[in-house]
């Protein structure tokens, strides 16, 4: 069964197609990665999808039941709104009573001798109980926690960007929508999680279409993958590892039709020229499919951004920190940092949201004073410092006249001289949007033009702040090949595994409350810490049960009347598998018959297995509650 059908999607922006054609079917089960470079229309595409713009032309059909969840890059809360409200939009009935039986549970807390908000619990409790909602409440508390979001009853108004941006996400997950578009989600999340994530997107119950700058995220979530690019899109089977496999096959095909074209289109024209006397007499077919070889569109190699500036000398001393120490508000978010930076040195600075990163940076870039100790900058330093915000004096400016007000011509390490224009032009903006004012330039394509515009001034230290938000694959890949060769120092912060990993030799780890520098990559560093995570939990678990348990037990709601039923649920089954063995011992010669009490007895006694193990666990905690009450 398929969930959506895409049939000829075409859509135009000004004078621009961004896809033609575009042609695919969205079964249950599939995750599609949308591809393509900024300002190609991935995130258009997505609006499509969700219904929130219209295609020029093509068509769209689905289910009459089909639901469908669309998480932007952006979000927009009323600022009234409390997490409760912006978490249970979903009007799927087990959310909906779920919200009921928050909003009644608050008001009895706030009212505990109110008969009428008593009353109007036990009935939103029989309606949890009626739309099976306990399972959405438990896969809530986990959502919350590992989003690391407040107590529900906060205003979004108190909440971050990026805690809004989790709340959005909380939300979209717990709907359970058939199709979910999510555009950019990991933007905002730390790489724990961010794995986290990966992992309950690989149980999601129906189809994902999303787009992400996070190649490892990519990899691991998707099995299809949309390219878009130059106007048309194509479609390949995998993940994003394939998909790369198969572009460089489909490229080289693309060269080898074009060499071909192109040698036929030389011996039709030597021909012609050949028997130039005889011209009245050569036949029109042969001359027309020259004509038709010559005009034929050519299949263009695919753009790619090349990244080729030169830098400033660099000497030894490049930055020296000593006993650096920042906080606000009474918190203290760095405390006696040293250390001394190096000429080709490339440091990635990683921590959990909120501990730190970006205030390090600032410090080190000058841009902030210590509350204590000293930055002190090398004499040749001359520092780059690409921001997460993306700023312009004036949006009206054109495209060209932006990066001309740095430099109108650059050498290359090669000595090769560049103009702005052909800069530019290697920065995927062409000729014409080179004539663009900056204010039509999509978020992407405003990030590539900073990004370009610092590389112009020929910096020796580059510091970036989430260098990969809002940069599509292809130029974040040709980016990292540029900071590979960079002979100047690199300091960046980063929650993007992919380009930690390709990027920094030496980390700066932000970790409750201290910093510390290791000398690895950014995978073994992780990997590292979740093994400390695991024996540290096996350390507390078995502590836990040496210790004498003094802390009341009782059963929650859903235990007690689970408690209250177990034993006969398991007698049921019982009597089911002793009757379906029943049924088996004179099924006789009917095979069909025999696979099929096969079957269901394994599956009785798989769920008879699942009971009585459930039932040890809710023993246990009935002998401590009887114990209690000796």
């Amino acid at each position: 069964m398929s969930l959506l059908t895409i049939e000829g999607i075409h859509k135009e922006f000004a004078d621009k197609v961004l896809f033609d054609d575009v042609t695919m079917t969205i079964h249950p089960g599939n995750r599609i990665g949308v591809i393509g470079v900024n300002g190609s229309g991935k995130s258009t595409f997505l609006k499509i999808v969700a219904g929130v713009e219209t295609a020029d032309r093509g068509s769209m059909q689905h289910p009459n039941d089909y639901r469908i969840r669309y998480l932007t890059q952006t979000v927009d809360f009323d600022p009234g709104q409390t997490i409760l409200d912006a978490l249970f939009t979903s009007d799927t009935p087990s959310v909906q009573a779920l919200k009921q039986y928050e909003l009644a549970r608050q008001a009895l807390e706030a009212n505990p001798t109110s008969e009428q908000w008593l009353g109007r619990f036990m009935k939103a409790q029989q309606a949890v109980d009626a739309a099976d909602a306990w399972e959405t409440e438990a896969k809530l508390k986990s959502i919350l926690n590992r989003l690391g979001l407040p107590d529900v009853t906060a205003e979004i108004s108190s909440l971050s960007g990026g805690q809004q941006k989790r709340v959005a996400l909380a939300a979209a997950l717990l709907d359970e929508a058939d199709l979910l578009l999510l555009d950019e989600p990991t933007n905002e999340l730390d790489a724990d999680t961010i794995a986290w994530l990966e992992t309950v997107l690989a149980d999601y119950r129906g189809a994902i279409l999303l787009i992400t700058h996070d190649r490892y995220f990519l990899n691991r979530v998707t099995n299809h993958i949309l390219e878009i690019a130059d106007g048309t899109s194509y479609f390949y089977d995998g993940n994003y590892e394939l998909f790369l496999e198969k572009r460089a096959e489909r490229k080289a095909r693309s060269h080898s039709m074009e060499q071909k074209r192109q040698n036929i289109l030389r011996r039709e024209l030597a021909w012609l020229r050949r028997g130039a006397k005889a011209r009245t007499t050569k036949q029109k077919a042969r001359i027309q499919r020259v004509e038709d070889l010559k005009h034929q569109e050519t299949l263009a190699e695919d753009e790619a951004l090349e990244v080729s500036v030169g830098s400033r000398r660099l000497g030894k001393k490049v930055i020296e920190v000593e006993n650096l120490s920042f906080g606000y508000d009474d918190k203290l978010l760095i405390q006696d940092f040293t250390w001394l930076f190096g000429r080709r040195e490339r440091y990635g600075i990683v921590g959990p949201n909120g501990s730190g990163k970006t205030t390090l940076m600032n410090l080190l870039a000058h841009r902030l004073q210590p509350t204590q100790g000293t930055v002190v900058h090398g004499e040749t330093v001359h520092l780059g410092y690409y921001g997460q915000q993306v700023e312009f004096e004036d949006t009206s400016r054109r495209v060209i006249d932006e990066i001309e007000r740095i430099a109108q011509v650059i050498y290359t390490p090669d000595g090769e001289t560049i103009t702005a224009s052909q800069m530019l032009e290697r920065f995927l903006f062409t000729p014409d949007a080179q004539y663009k004012p900056i204010a039509k330039l999509s978020g992407g394509e405003k990030r590539r033009l900073v990004l370009l515009r610092i590389l112009m001034d020929e910096p020796n230290v580059l510091f970036l702040d989430e260098p990969t938000n809002d940069l599509d694959t292809e130029t974040l890949s040709v980016l990292e090949d540029y900071l590979e060769s960079f002979p100047g120092t690199v300091i960046a912060v980063s929650h993007d595994r992919y380009f930690l990993d390709r990027i920094a030799e030496q980390l700066i780890a932000f970790e409750d409350g201290t910093i510390n520098v290791y000398h690895a990559e950014y995978s073994d560093y992780l990997a590292t810490l979740q093994e400390q995570t695991k024996q540290q939990v096996k350390k507390e678990s078995k502590e836990k049960k040496e210790r004498v348990k003094v802390d009341v037990v009782k059963f929650t709601f859903k235990e007690q009347k689970e408690w209250e039923t177990i034993e006969e649920d398991i007698a049921s089954l019982e009597s089911e598998i002793e009757a379906a063995e029943a049924r088996l011992a004179i099924a006789g010669s009917d095979l069909g018959k025999v696979n099929e009490l096969y079957a269901e007895i394994a599956a009785l006694k798989e769920a008879l297995d699942a009971k009585m193990e459930r039932w040890e666990y809710l023993s246990e905690i009935d002998e401590q509650i009887q114990a209690q009450k000796k």
